[in-house]
C-alpha cells in the first residue's frame, strides 16, 4: 500500500546554497547579525513591498520567540491581558504566557476562522483586554488596515501572529506581523522568522532583546531577553529560497487550485475556509460536516495509507495545560469548527493522481462514517 504523506518540506537543494555558504566562508562571520543576514532583512522589505526597508525589519531564530519579543517590547504591564482565538497552535498562547502576559481566548468567525476585530470589540465589552494578537490561521490573511482602525479606536496594540501566512499577510501602519520560516511552511529556511513593524524604534528594541538585552553601545544589560537571533546559515537558507520565490509561489497557487477543483467535484460535502483562492498556502484543511469526527475520518484515510493531521484542534480552552485560562464570550463557533477541521496532503510536486486519490477517500469516508450538510 502506497503512503501519500502529509506534508514534504519544499526547501532549497545544496547546489543553491553553495554560494551563500562560501561567503559565510569568506565573511568568518556566522552569527550576530552578518552580512547574510543584513541582506536577508534587505530582501524581505523588499519583497513585502517598496515602502518597506531594511529598518522595519528584524530576523529572529523562529516565530515563537518572535512572538514573545515583540510582546515583551510593547512594554505592557506584567500580568496584561492578550486575546487571541481559541484556534490556533499552542505558540501562540505559550508565547503569552512565557513573557509574563495573561492569555484571554476569543471566539473565530464562522467562516474565514479567524478572531476579527468585530470578536475584539465584543470581547472588550466584556473585560478587560491590553493587547490582541490575531493569528493568520492556515495562511488566510487579516485585513491590517482593520486592525490599524481597531487601534486606533481602542489605543490597544495588534500583533499579528502570521507563522504560516508569508507571502499572504501584510503589516499595517501599527499592527505588526510576525512570520515563520519553519521548513514546514510556504517560505522555508529550516527554522527561522522575521518581525515587521513601521515602528523602528520597536524593532531596534526586539534586536536588542534578542541579542539577550545588551545595549551594545555601552556592552551592557539594560533588559532581560534571550538569545533570539537567526544564524548566517538559516540567512543563507532563506537567501536560496527567495532566488526561486516566484517559482515556489507559482507551484502553491496552481495545487490549490488543482486541488479545489476535485475537491468541488468529489467532495461537496466539505467546507472551505473563506480565504483568497491565489493565496500562498503551506496547507489544505477542511472542514468536515457536521456529525463527522475528524478523529474517525483520520484513521479512515490512515487505512488507505493517507497521512492526516488534526490542525489547531480541539478548541485551546480544552487543553490540560489551559483550562484555567479566562474566555470572553462564548466560543460556539470554535467549539463547532475545532472537532471537523481535517488536514490531508498538501505539498509542492503532489500528483494529480494522489490528488484524486485523497479526495476519492474523503468522499469514500463520508460514505462509510456519514455526517450532515455543514
Amino acid at each position: 500500500m502506497k503512503t501519500i504523506p502529509l506534508l514534504v518540506p519544499h526547501m532549497p537543494q545544496a547546489d543553491s546554497l553553495l554560494p551563500y555558504l562560501r561567503q559565510i566562508d569568506g565573511n568568518r562571520h556566522y552569527t550576530n547579525f552578518g552580512p547574510l543576514s543584513m541582506e536577508f532583512e534587505r530582501r524581505i522589505a523588499a519583497d513585502i513591498g517598496p515602502h518597506w526597508t531594511a529598518s522595519e525589519v528584524t530576523t529572529v531564530s523562529n516565530c515563537t520567540v518572535g512572538l514573545e519579543l515583540t510582546l515583551q517590547a510593547l512594554q505592557l504591564r506584567p500580568g496584561a491581558r492578550v486575546l487571541i482565538p481559541a484556534i490556533t497552535f499552542a505558540a501562540t498562547v505559550t508565547a503569552v504566557i512565557r513573557v509574563g502576559l495573561q492569555p484571554v481566548i476569543a471566539d473565530i468567525e464562522q467562516d474565514n476562522w479567524l478572531l476579527t476585530p468585530t470578536i475584539a470589540r465584543r470581547a472588550l465589552a466584556l473585560t478587560q483586554i491590553d493587547a490582541v494578537m490575531p493569528v493568520s490561521t492556515f495562511g488566510c490573511p487579516h485585513d491590517p488596515a482593520e486592525w490599524d482602525a481597531f487601534s486606533a479606536e481602542t489605543s490597544i496594540p495588534v500583533v499579528i501572529d502570521a507563522a504560516g501566512a508569508y507571502g499572504n499577510q501584510m503589516p499595517g501602519e501599527t499592527t505588526d506581523v510576525v512570520y515563520s520560516f519553519h521548513a514546514t511552511k510556504s517560505f522555508g529556511a529550516a527554522e527561522g522568522g522575521a518581525v515587521l513593524s513601521r515602528s523602528t524604534d520597536r524593532i531596534k528594541q526586539i534586536r536588542k532583546l534578542s541579542n539577550f538585552g545588551i545595549d551594545t553601545s555601552i556592552a551592557m544589560l539594560d533588559s532581560i531577553g534571550t538569545n533570539g537571533k537567526m544564524s548566517e546559515y538559516h540567512c543563507a537558507i532563506g537567501l536560496a529560497s527567495f532566488d526561486t520565490w516566484s517559482q515556489t509561489k507559482q507551484a502553491r497557487r496552481e495545487l490549490t487550485h488543482r486541488y479545489l477543483g476535485v475537491l468541488r467535484e468529489l467532495c461537496p460535502f466539505v467546507v472551505h475556509q473563506r480565504k483568497p483562492e491565489d493565496g500562498i498556502y503551506p496547507l489544505m484543511p477542511v472542514l468536515l460536516p457536521k456529525g463527522a469526527p475528524a478523529t474517525d475520518w483520520a484513521a479512515h484515510l490512515n487505512d488507505k495509507g493517507i497521512q492526516t493531521r488534526r490542525w489547531y484542534s480541539p478548541s485551546l480552552h480544552t487543553h490540560p495545560a489551559l483550562r484555567e485560562v479566562p474566555i470572553a464570550g462564548s466560543l460556539d463557533n470554535a467549539l463547532d469548527i475545532g472537532d471537523r477541521i481535517l488536514g490531508i496532503p498538501f505539498y509542492i510536486d503532489m500528483s494529480d493522481a494522489n490528488v484524486r486519490f485523497v479526495c476519492e477517500a474523503l468522499a469514500d469516508a463520508h460514505k462509510q462514517l456519514g455526517g450532515t450538510s455543514s
